[in-house]
């Protein structure tokens, strides 16, 4: 080819190219499917084929080898693939098409593990685990461990024995994908690097949602934003270790934001020792008991613009007892509670914990919060002596029993309650200790008389 012919060849396909641009346009989900399938090994090239009446364990295992050595991805096209005990070698790349290309679990053991596998990408699959029961050994349908690199997009995990999936020591996201139906936790995950978990649907769980788990109390850096959780079960009961939407357990510096969290048999997010959490912007319907918990030894906490309706306890930021401080309730909507535990038979020094809209007690500023329809207290303000520093201001109640109860025990900290506003409780403030109500109503010019607490300039009607 000549030197002119050369250029108005490459005239010609850069005019080509101007005018295949529209093609751009395309949804994201198409062609991020059109990329993964782009250069891949087709299954069916190593006996992997859809909707076999066999077990396919063997052939897929030297399918994933093959393509870890060429460092390929694999395309499994629609169909049903029935395997167990599938252990992914390095730098796995899997893909099929969301809703038709489904893994199966055989039975036996578990479906997928990972351990050092350095880089794992799972997309448009769904793995169903028939509700078999998984191995002794088996945590989860899905379960991988020290892997640097992980994404899962638009999968589904659907009917595990166990738990969904389970990491451990384990970096990436889990986005856009449907975890339901396990016998467990959906997802746990233990010392993350840094997990992205956003957009995923949870529901139909019997012991837990998503839990962020330290072994030890930690930085973890975890992102759980935009899932929408749904009816997570207790079935082992307790008080609180199972039926959580959300639960950051030792897990330092995790953001909690904008999920819908709905029918949690305890929680919708409960945070145990876990320092510098921000929970933010999430919508809590129907919680069994406490719908925001931040609890035990940690200190920071933002909880702010979340939605509250329906739980025993809205929000509680608890235990100085044991270190929990330093927090931030500003700007919630706290409404429908009722005065009664998920769990019976249940005492009545018991029953009188729940029943309040926000309740903390250290070193803490509660601030432009709305409460309405509290069988007991709108807002509760220390425990016996564990109360420090709280500031309570510029917040509204309304429809509550008693507006706020403040703890005046011997050895409680100071306290401001100022320029509320309580609407419709039978008395405004009112000073306890421990369960007991002790004084009247404090926001009649009585509060002088106890030393670290001041009560001015609310209205009261």
């Amino acid at each position: 080819m000549n030197r002119r012919r050369l250029i108005a060849s490459a005239l010609g396909l850069a005019a080509g190219s101007v005018a295949i641009r529209p093609a751009a346009a395309q949804p994201l989900a198409d062609l991020t499917v059109t990329a993964a399938i782009r250069g891949s090994i087709n299954a069916s090239e190593f006996g992997v084929w859809p909707d076999a009446l066999d077990d396919q364990s063997r052939a897929f295992r030297r399918m994933l080898e093959k393509a870890s050595g060429r460092n390929a991805p694999v395309f499994l096209p629609p169909g049903d693939y029935v395997v167990s005990n599938i252990r992914l070698p390095k730098n796995v790349r899997l893909a099929g098409i969301p809703g038709a290309s489904r893994i199966v679990y055989g039975g036996d053991g578990y479906l997928f593990a990972a351990e050092d596998a350095g880089a794992v990408e799972l997309s448009g699959l769904s793995f169903d685990g028939a509700n078999r029961p998984l191995g002794p050994q088996a945590q989860a349908l899905v379960e991988l461990r020290r892997v640097a690199a992980f994404a899962m997009d638009r999968c589904a995990v659907l009917g595990s024995g166990g738990s969904g999936i389970a990491l451990e020591r384990v970096s990436g996201r889990i986005e856009r994908s449907t975890v339901a139906g396990a016998a467990a936790y959906a997802l746990y995950c233990v010392e993350a690097g840094r997990m992205q978990i956003a957009h995923n649907s949870v529901h139909d769980c019997a012991e837990g949602g998503i839990l962020v788990h330290r072994w030890r109390q930690a930085g973890d850096g975890s992102l759980v934003t935009g899932n929408r959780i749904e009816r997570i079960g207790a079935r082992s009961g307790g008080t609180g270790q199972y039926g959580n939407g959300i639960n950051v357990f030792r897990a330092g510096n995790v953001i909690v934001s904008n999920n819908h969290i709905c029918d949690c048999a305890f929680s919708a997010i409960r945070a145990n020792s876990a320092d510098n959490v921000q929970i933010l912007g999430n919508q809590c319907l129907r919680s069994g008991e406490t719908a925001i918990y931040c609890e035990f030894s940690f200190e920071g906490a933002v909880v702010a613009s979340n939605l509250v309706d329906g739980a025993a306890n809205g929000i509680a930021i608890a235990n100085l007892d044991q270190g929990g401080r330093l927090a931030v309730v500003n700007g919630n909507v706290v409404r429908n509670l009722v005065d009664r535990p998920p769990y019976e038979p249940y005492a009545p020094d018991v029953a009188a914990a729940f029943g309040t809209g926000i309740a903390v007690e250290a070193d803490a500023a509660l601030t432009g919060n709305v409460v309405e329809g509290a069988p007991r207290h709108g807002f509760l303000i220390g425990w016996g002596p564990f109360l420090r520093n709280v500031a309570a201001t510029g917040n509204v109640v309304r429809a509550a029993r008693e507006g706020f109860a403040v703890s005046v025990v011997e050895g409680a900290g100071s306290v401001v309650i100022a320029d509320n506003i309580i609407d419709g409780a039978e008395r405004a403030v009112v000073g306890y200790r421990w369960a007991d109500a002790v004084t009247g109503d404090l926001a009649r010019g009585d509060a002088g008389r106890f030393r670290h607490l001041r009560v001015e300039k609310n209205l009261v009607s």
